[in-house]
């Protein structure tokens, strides 16, 4: 296939994907704040926690009821702004468009509380928010606020950030807290923690795949491996045992999101490879991440 046509199939594969889990991550994120969040009065972390906060501060305290989505866009002016700058025009663009549609869902869409149980609520709704976030981060975007921090972080460091953003958020749950008791908050930080989890579990771009690919045709293989790929490989020449005919291994280590494309691209090559996908637990020196777009 033409580099060009295999280029422009795979930019429109990509922008439906990520239109489709904009739409399920803002409907998850909207669901669980009408149906886990504020059934325990929980405040979850990030700017949806904060936007949560004002929401009642301002309710509470001074009788005025601002709708969320108000509040929320509002907020997020300013991380959009930086999205823009230093991370990544498209991946900001699919981000407002998940902000804007989260925050217009939470004041339309019915409050439909699964269970009043505050330990349940933490668990499951934490369960659901990770899920979420997820998604959209699969989805080449996020969530807004806090995630740009972690996202911004970890493609500056190379690693997970989101333990620390986890940090920023037990801040708003400790302020949370000494306006409107701790056992709420107490079971907010339950809630982020179990969110965060599921975030850094599930989170495959932060995630490294080792490949060991059997080839016997090395030389194709690394040409059309390259051609779609930055990352480099490292081959060993070596003898199949069974019909004693030669054969190599390349090493080469890509994004656990990417393993799929390039397993695609190198069974293109030969039909008869074999590879075997290895979980990384770290990798050291240099690799190749793409940019956020």
């Amino acid at each position: 296939m033409d580099k060009t046509k295999y280029l422009d199939k795979n930019n429109l594969k990509k922008t439906l994907i990520s239109t489709v889990c904009v739409i399920i991550s803002a409907f998850l994120l909207s669901f669980n704040i009408k149906s886990f969040v504020r059934a325990a009065n929980l405040i979850p972390g990030g700017f949806t926690g904060l936007t949560l906060l004002l929401q009642r501060s301002f309710s509470q305290f001074m009788n005025i009821d601002l709708p969320y989505s108000m509040i929320n866009i509002t907020l997020n002016a300013i991380p959009v702004f930086i999205g823009f700058k230093f991370i990544g025009k498209k991946f900001t663009t699919y981000t407002v468009a998940l902000i804007i549609m989260n925050s217009f869902m939470v004041d339309l869409i019915p409050a439909t509380p699964i269970t009043y149980d505050p330990l349940l609520v933490s668990i499951f709704g934490g369960i659901l928010n990770g899920a979420a976030v997820c998604i959209a981060l699969n989805g080449h975007a996020s969530t807004g606020g806090t995630d740009f921090i972690a996202v911004y972080l970890s493609n500056k460091l190379r690693r997970s950030s989101w333990g620390f953003v986890f940090g920023l958020n037990c801040v708003i749950l400790f302020l949370a807290g000494y306006l409107f008791g701790f056992e709420a908050a107490m079971y907010s930080i339950i809630f982020q923690f179990v969110s965060t989890n599921v975030i850094e579990r599930f989170n495959k771009r932060e995630q490294k795949v080792t490949l060991l690919i059997i080839t016997s045709l090395p030389d194709l293989v690394e040409e059309e491996f390259l051609k779609y790929s930055h990352h480099g490989m490292t081959r060993f020449n070596g003898q199949g045992s069974y019909f004693k005919d030669e054969k190599s291994m390349l090493i080469t280590v890509v994004g656990a999101d990417n393993v799929k494309e390039a397993v695609s691209v190198v069974k293109k090559v030969d039909p008869m490879v074999f590879i075997d996908v290895i979980k990384s637990m770290d990798v050291k020196g240099r690799f190749y991440m793409d940019p956020i777009e």
